[in-house]
């Protein structure tokens, strides 16, 4: 039998009262399109849900990566999704969506694409993280910390499975190349890259014996689109237990609510603050920045769930350190480190080149 594929697809067609969250009607239609899809048979299995803004597509099926009726199937619902954001007036209606025609799959078109192809184990938990008001690049942290770090994975001590360590692909968003890293060999060249979280992005982890571990969308909408459109918005699958790291081990790195690009206009660093899917939306500052995970089991292509995994009193404290870290960073206002370089500014660099070059005053 053919494996299984879970595609994880994104997109902000469109939300309430500014970047805040997708309208009821907008999931229900997604909804719909899926439920069709699925009688079709192009798909087995799916869920629909949102994190902040981003209308979030988790589906499963047999057809493989990149497949162009999968594809076809989230651009559609997309698409009908933002219909009904344009009729309700809401705000960036289709935002996402670069493109005005499909072109085989939804990559480079704006969506957010995470998808993973495997074999199914016995049992086989699969967590999917959805960020908003943040980039591809949020991810680096806690997928290091999940896959290479003994301090928050145990099990890479004291598990024979997972000893062997785990090969990150990283991808180059500007120069559109990759390279892969066998961890913990090769730990410090794999640190010297993502560690600049805005061009290097860990896009695949796959255990040493070829085991799909986990996958990143890698978007950058600006790159796209040539200019400012919203921030990316990442989403991600991790596997876990069984020859893999716990549930528990893949959680705790957001524990900490670590700095990220991204929040207000996509030009400012704030902390990620893991959130239930009830509490996924933005309004401090449009933010600040959101994750949500939500655990699944995959059962001969279904999904089994799903559980919303930060909907716990234990990330309490995490969030409360977000919001503390929130209040610091603001008061910063429009200085660094809180706004960020030139460089990864989404809005203003423009403006600021402007000043520069054309103000003599000081000539």
């Amino acid at each position: 039998m053919a494996k299984i594929t879970v595609s994880l697809i994104k997109a902000d067609i469109g939300s309430i009262a500014g970047h805040t969250t997708v309208h009821p009607d907008c999931i229900e239609a997604a909804k719909s399109s899926l439920e069709k899809g699925q009688k079709d048979g192009i798909i087995i299995d799916f869920h629909v849900t949102h994190a902040g803004d981003d209308l979030e597509l988790i589906m499963t099926h047999r057809r493989g990566e990149n497949n162009e009726k999968v594809h076809k199937l989230a651009w559609d619902t997309f698409t009908k999704a933002t219909e009904i954001s344009k009729k309700l007036k809401l705000y960036g209606a289709g935002q996402d969506l670069l493109k005005d025609t499909f072109s085989g799959n939804v990559k480079g078109m704006g969506p957010g694409v995470a998808e993973l192809e495997f074999d199914e184990r016995g049992s086989d938990p699969l967590i999917a993280f959805m960020a908003d008001k943040t980039e591809p690049g949020a991810f680096n942290y806690p997928l290091f910390k999940i896959f290479v770090d003994p301090f928050n994975t145990a099990g890479l001590i004291i598990d024979p499975s997972l000893h062997q360590g785990f090969i990150l692909d990283v991808y180059d968003v500007v120069e559109n190349k990759g390279v892969r890293l066998n961890c913990p060999e090769e730990m410090y060249d794999a640190l010297a890259l993502i560690g600049t979280t805005g061009r290097y992005v860990i896009r695949k982890v796959w255990r040493k014996d070829g085991l799909p571990c986990a996958a990143v969308s890698t978007t950058r909408l600006s790159l796209i689109a040539g200019k400012y459109v919203g921030k990316d918005d990442p989403c991600a699958l991790v596997r876990s237990q069984h020859g893999l790291p716990a549930t528990g081990e893949v959680l705790e790195p957001f524990a900490f609510p670590h700095l990220v690009a991204g929040w207000m206009r996509g030009s400012h660093t704030g902390p990620l603050m893991p959130v239930s899917v009830k509490n996924a939306v933005c309004t401090r500052f449009d933010g600040p920045p959101r994750i949500v995970a939500l655990g699944f089991n995959v059962t001969d292509g279904h999904l089994v769930g799903p559980v919303d995994l930060f909907d716990d009193p234990a990330f309490d404290l995490a969030r409360q350190k977000a919001n503390e870290i929130a209040e610091y960073m603001r008061r910063h206002g429009p200085f660094m480190p809180h706004r960020l370089g030139p460089e990864e500014m989404e809005y203003t660099c423009d403006i600021l080149f402007s000043i520069i070059y054309t103000n003599t005053l000081c000539n």
